[in-house]
């Protein structure tokens, strides 16, 4: 899966724009399945996310789960691993395109 940005999009992009951080436009789901002959076997698929929140009602979002997490009491800690990890992977694929090495996690 690729994130996709849509036309025109990044040469439109200012830094300052916070919109422009956060949609991904679309999303391409790539079928890897081969047949007989190497081809594959289904085309890629572009699913739409133009309907996905801009940049504030992401923030507004995180906000409002913090709050109810504290006054309920809610156990984040599933979602902070998950960061934790995701932030590895990144740090591992930062080594891997410097030092040109294979980067096991």
């Amino acid at each position: 899966m690729s994130i996709v940005a849509g036309e025109g999009t990044e040469a439109n992009a200012r830094s300052a724009d916070h919109d422009s951080h956060t949609h991904t436009n679309a999303l391409r789901i790539h079928h890897a399945a081969l047949d007989a002959d190497g081809r594959f076997m289904k085309p890629d698929e572009l699913i739409s996310t133009e309907d996905e929140p801009g940049h504030q009602d992401l923030c507004e979002r995180e906000q409002r789960l913090f709050l109810r997490a504290i006054r309920a009491m809610i156990d984040l800690t599933e979602h902070h691993q998950a960061a934790i990890n995701s932030l590895s992977i990144v740090f591992a694929a930062d080594e891997s395109v410097r030092s040109g090495e294979v980067v096991r996690l």
